[in-house]
């Protein structure tokens, strides 16, 4: 699957956003305007101003509703749950080439707010995995203590957790002693 280089970025956004929520017994990681700061300057997302407790809600809800298309049950939902999220951001495409990036369309409109800038970009970036027929690849991470949010990227779809070092190896190497010990007890 060819993903343009604008899309790849807000893709990995859009999943590091969400996993930024509480969730399997992880904290808040996006809890205070610092930290949206942070999470704004790591993902280099461009010209946004002043952030206040207000984008930190706004932010959040834009997260809660990236959630919604990911557990969407069909791509109709989550078409529809794109839409309104791309609409409520007033989307203003624009083609532009900064910081080093080649020709590529951003979505949001000028002085938008950065969570309308985050469902404007991420929002079309899920839009393009689902125009192209790959809503499956948008997955949570299949180790019971998880539950994080990915893009399955693989050639064949068959990525299932967040990170195989991680959640995978752990999963791996408890069923292998698992076997181990039913194989010295049996």
């Amino acid at each position: 699957m060819l993903i343009p280089h604008d899309t790849r970025i807000a893709l990995d956004t859009v999943v590091d956003l969400m996993n930024t929520a509480p969730e399997g017994g992880r904290g808040e990681t996006l809890g205070d305007v610092p930290s949206l700061y942070a999470f704004v300057e790591s993902h280099r997302v461009s010209g946004v101003g002043e952030l206040g407790p207000q984008d930190l809600r706004a932010v959040r809800e834009v997260r809660s509703r990236f959630a919604e298309v990911f557990a969407a049950p069909d791509a109709r939902t989550a078409a529809g749950l794109i839409n309104q999220l791309v609409a409520a951001a007033g989307t203003t495409p624009q083609l532009t080439d900064h910081d080093g990036y080649d020709w590529h369309v951003h979505y949001f409109a000028p002085g938008a707010s950065v969570a309308d800038h985050l469902a404007a970009d991420c929002g079309m970036a899920l839009a393009f995995i689902l125009v192209a027929g790959e809503r499956e690849r948008l997955r949570r991470c299949e180790a019971p203590d998880c539950g994080r949010a990915f893009v399955d990227l693989s050639r064949n779809r068959s990525r299932r957790y967040c990170d195989s070092r991680t959640c995978g190896n752990r999963l791996h190497v408890a069923a292998y002693r698992a076997r181990r010990k039913e194989a010295a007890a049996g």
